[in-house]
């Protein structure tokens, strides 16, 4: 039965019997009388009129009724039972226990035990999280599937809803959660990237004599991750308590090629590669040390292989990987800072996910940052990265050398850097602002194409501004990064990162940061990073920063066409910052610094508004200007526009 309906029954049967909620007896001590009231109908919990139950004692008036008429909707509305029906339902004296309401969503077997009696009167809810609600499909429509509705049951296969699987309730005593997460990602993609061959061993055909192939190439790339995450404390307000997270992951991969030597070097391996690879993505364990005011400010370590990304936009490090790990807040949360030292983790080449070896690279990232910093709505960060990258030798799983890169002078080298950075994020009035600035210095102890040890010093930029116009954002970016002029002065001012993954002047869904655009044994731009750093593997090669630097010009449109369906449109104008590196590479002189104009769009579907199931599509072109024709074009043409489309579906419990 109802809460509620049984609440105003059990109301009206106290009424009847106790008058104004004391035994009342006339001047004579004659017991009240009890009537049959008139029914009334009524309207949402309320009876339009209420009749005197009692016989009023003399002296005194009856209370003023109610109006006749509510004005609420008729799926609001509860018919009120004839009075005799109502002390039916009362519970009889033999049985005191009452009836218990079980509550929303998937709530699973409360382990909380009672400690406090029951009686006809009420019954002890020492769980507090499970107390129950009156069943009632308050628009009579059934509870259809998909759509936002209150008062739900749920069921332990909805993840949308209420569910103790999620943390929504406890899964031991009042305090210990657990939240399991399993997502599936399938990626299909089509790109067109130059392929280089060797005209003898390698070619697909007969007699070609370019040095470029053809270029098209599909990629399946299937994704299962299963995350347990168990912790204490009620998230909502403050910080775990404690903290232990495992997340297990399966990937199985294919790439098929038009040209031989692309998926092995051994050309005898055909154009077809399938690879599967199973790890612990995540495993961490966390601990709060202290509060430190009573605004729930708070200081935690966290141990083990997690997700970090050091600033707004992932320009230097975004990645997970094994660390340990100091962070808090400060001034009632105003304030966020983070100390991580990395002791980084080997990729697996084609998954990108980690092994269980570790690689002789130690990274260290410490930031803070302060919001509403001179504007209100605008958070500013400082921080500092270290990454010493020792010397090692590496194969890829490919059977391809990435450690040291596989150019100039062929040795295994040292690279020790350290970022100044500032950056922001946040709005203005109403104007969107995302800024970021890097000074990087130190030292490689032989870089592979200066053939000498280098001094580093590189600097680079970024700035994006939007305005928000109803259900359209305009944007308008610029990214800057330096290049290196002169290969042989022991100066190296070509910017690179650490382990980049921006967020940044169309993302993904660009074909300049999607793709992965190879130059002989070196990639002129690596997948999901914006630098042309002319190094073998951003996830598994060393930092370059000899390298011919960036410039980029953007300007976005995203649009919410329904609250269901948004869409991302970007050009890109591309140019190097200096050439001198890649005419030394090509051995090839007087090289044009434009590289063309990079068109995207794409569009992102989540059908129930929620981030339980996303469709991801997106299409790119590269439009080719002069510099990038005279790195990549064919002895009997001119190198025409790179195209590339991908679909990508999510589905996450």
């Amino acid at each position: 039965m109802p809460m509620a309906k049984r609440s105003v029954r059990y109301f009206l049967a106290a009424l009847a019997l106790c008058g104004s909620g004391t035994p009342t007896l006339s001047a004579r001590e004659e017991p009240a009388v009890i009537r049959e009231p008139d029914i009334t109908p009524v309207v949402g919990e309320l009876p339009v009129a209420l009749p005197p139950e009692v016989s009023p004692v003399a002296g005194e008036t009856p209370a003023e009724l109610p109006p006749k008429s509510m004005d609420k909707p008729p799926p609001l509305n509860r018919p009120l039972e004839p009075f005799s029906e109502m002390l039916k339902e009362m519970p009889p004296p033999g049985n005191p226990e009452p009836p218990i309401d079980p509550p929303l969503g998937f709530a699973g077997k409360s382990r909380v035990q009672n400690r406090s009696g029951k009686s006809g009167e009420f019954q002890t809810m020492e769980d507090r999280w499970r107390i129950g609600f009156p069943e009632w499909d308050r628009y009579n429509q059934g509870f259809p599937f998909g759509i936002d509705y209150p008062y739900k049951v749920g069921e332990i296969s909805d993840p949308y809803n209420q569910n103790v699987l999620k943390g929504d309730y406890p899964i031991l005593g009042q305090n210990i959660f657990l939240n399991i997460t399993g997502t599936s990602s399938s990626l299909f993609e089509f790109r067109q990237l130059p392929t280089a061959t060797t005209p003898f061993e390698s070619t697909r055909g007969d007699g070609p004599r370019d040095f470029f192939g053809k270029s098209g190439q599909f990629v399946y790339n299937q994704l299962f991750l299963a995350s347990f995450d168990l912790f204490q404390g009620d998230a909502a307000f403050k910080p775990p308590d404690w903290r232990v997270k495992l997340t297990p992951a399966v990937n199985y991969n294919g790439l098929v090629a038009q040209e031989l030597g692309v998926v092995s070097p051994d050309v005898r391996d055909g154009l077809t590669r399938y690879r599967g690879w199973v790890t612990l993505q995540e495993w961490f364990a966390e601990l709060k040390l202290a509060d430190t005011s009573p605004q729930y400010d708070f200081v935690s370590a966290r141990v083990g292989a997690q997700p970090f990304t050091s600033d707004f936009r992932g320009f230097i490090y975004s990645d997970t990987n094994a660390a340990i790990r100091i962070f808090g807040t400060d001034s009632a949360n105003r304030a966020q800072y983070n100390f991580a030292v990395f002791r980084q983790l080997e990729k697996d080449t084609n998954s990108m996910l980690n092994s269980f070896e570790f690689r002789n690279q130690t990274v260290a990232i410490a930031n803070y940052y302060y919001q509403d910093f001179i504007f209100p709505g605008y958070t500013a960060e400082a921080s500092i990265h270290y990454n010493e990258d020792g010397p090692s030798a590496m194969y890829d799983r490919n059977k391809f050398l990435v450690r040291p890169d596989p150019v100039g002078v062929f040795q295994q080298h040292r690279v020790q850097a350290v970022y100044l950075g500032a950056a922001g994020d946040g709005h203005i009035d109403r104007f969107n602002i995302s800024n970021a600035a890097y000074w990087v210095l130190g030292r490689d102890s032989l870089n592979p194409l200066a053939g000498r040890d280098q001094r580093i010093s590189a600097q680079m930029a970024a700035l994006e501004v939007s305005y928000d116009r109803d259900w359209a954002r305009f944007r308008l970016s610029g990214f800057y990064a330096s290049g290196d002029g002169k290969i042989g002065n022991g100066i190296a001012t070509g910017f690179d990162t650490i382990l980049d993954n921006p967020a940044f002047a169309g993302g993904e869904f660009s074909f300049w940061q999607r793709q992965q655009i190879p130059l002989f044994g070196v990639n002129v731009s690596q997948r999901n990073s914006l630098v042309p750093d002319l190094r073998s593997s951003k996830i598994q090669g060393q930092s370059n920063f000899v390298n011919p630097g960036l410039w980029l010009a953007n300007a976005g449109l995203d649009l919410d066409l329904t609250p269901k369906l948004r869409m991302i449109n970007n050009a890109n104008f591309l140019w190097f910052d200096k050439t001198a590196v890649l005419e030394q590479f090509i051995f090839q002189g007087q090289m044009d610094r434009e590289i063309g104009v990079d068109l995207s769009s794409g569009f992102e579907y989540r059908p129930l508004l929620s981030n339980n199931v996303i469709f991801l599509f997106g299409a790119s072109t590269l439009l080719p200007a002069n510099g990038f024709r005279q790195l990549y074009n064919r002895l009997t043409d001119h190198r025409g526009p790179l195209a590339a489309a991908f679909m990508e579906v999510v589905l996450t419990y």
